[in-house]
């Protein structure tokens, strides 16, 4: 009887230590506006969730749940994951921004993370990184490159984030080259193969040799890589399986750092509210490798130019850079401040087309 209580205790115990080890986990939820395997933004968000898997082991479980429309869906998934016991919810596109404050409200308990917004709470942090920086690399290396003077341009939304990218990769390919010309194509997408690839054929259609894009998915490259002699360059991903040659470089956007350090600080319990937007000096955007496509001088300016955003001694948008209007923007030696930037929702000049409302 004495042997059989020990063991019932023993059992009980040891089922105890389990549930309290399991009890332990840190939960970590990621809502993805595409599909993992897109190739770009999404793909590498998701990366980040494997490396926090990696680096923590079994503290951690981690949940995701990808094609997550942008609005009220988003919403119900947040708040599905916040009632499954989730400690921490990265929600990773600009159109989560108001689905993850109103399910805050509801979860004070709950630490929340959104990418690229600007709306923040007690337990909501926001961050994002400079890939304006990532596009004046690109527009050095596609102003440099372009044989027709006419460089095509894929947005996705018009919002600062995309918006900020155009004027940047138009600034650098303009310094190279005075004669080039950017023409646009609005895709209202993240990702949509079949639209990004109709979009680069538009854009090879009305003359453009070099494609850069805002949206998610390799169809672009594709596009590109069967029209012939155009130069693409890989988005949020490397996309280096379209190398040499269309694509000739790639900003690549590195999340598994601040994903590990912001779990850590759940489980250390010093965790706050905060907003972080860190470029390529801080590794958050890295710059893939130059293909040899790219003539060696080219490549030398373009590292160059990489170096210098890195290390601070020359930011991105510095002037004279007018408005489109051709209103004065920044005077000579003048840099952006980091609250235009974020709201910026102008062209500077000489891009033609209006940004749609």
């Amino acid at each position: 009887m004495k042997l059989t209580t020990l063991l019932t205790s023993a059992a009980m115990a040891l089922g105890l230590a389990t549930v309290a080890v399991a009890a332990e986990k840190t939960k970590v939820g990621f809502v993805y506006v595409g599909p993992v395997g897109d190739g770009g933004w999404t793909y590498e968000h998701n990366q980040g969730r494997l490396a926090v898997e990696e680096a923590f082991g079994d503290k951690v479980e981690t949940v995701y749940v990808e094609n997550v429309a942008e609005g009220p869906d988003a919403e119900r998934v947040m708040t599905q994951m916040a009632l499954e016991g989730a400690d921490l919810i990265f929600t990773t596109s600009f159109g989560y921004m108001d689905p993850t404050i109103n399910v805050a409200k509801k979860f004070p308990n709950v630490k929340f993370e959104h990418a690229t917004g600007y709306k923040r709470a007690d337990n909501v942090s926001t961050y994002s990184a400079r890939f304006y920086e990532g596009r004046a690399v690109q527009g050095t290396i596609a102003g440099s490159m372009t044989e027709s003077n006419i460089i095509g341009y894929i947005g996705s939304y018009p919002i600062p984030e995309v918006i900020r990218g155009i004027n940047s990769a138009y600034i650098h390919a303009k310094k190279v080259n005075p004669d080039v010309q950017f023409k646009i194509v609005w895709a209202f997408t993240w990702f949509d193969p079949a639209k990004e690839a109709d979009a680069a054929k538009v854009l090879i259609e009305q003359g453009a040799d070099v494609i850069l894009q805002h949206t998610d998915s390799t169809a672009p490259q594709a596009a590109a890589q069967a029209a012939g002699n155009v130069i693409t360059f890989g988005q949020a991903s490397d996309m280096s399986e379209y190398g040499p040659k269309p694509r000739v470089s790639s900003i690549i956007d590195n999340w598994a750092p601040y994903y590990l350090a912001r779990t850590q600080a759940v489980m250390d319990g010093t965790w706050t509210s905060v907003d972080t937007w860190d470029g390529i000096g801080a590794g958050m955007v890295g710059i893939g490798e130059i293909s040899d496509a790219v003539p060696a001088d080219v490549k030398t300016a373009a590292l160059a130019l990489q170096a210098s955003l890195a290390d601070g001694s020359y930011h991105a948008f510095t002037g004279p850079v007018n408005k489109q209007d051709g209103s004065v923007w920044l005077a000579d030696g003048e840099t952006a401040d980091d609250g235009t930037l974020a709201g910026m929702n102008f062209f500077v000049e000489g891009i033609e087309g209006d940004i749609p409302q």
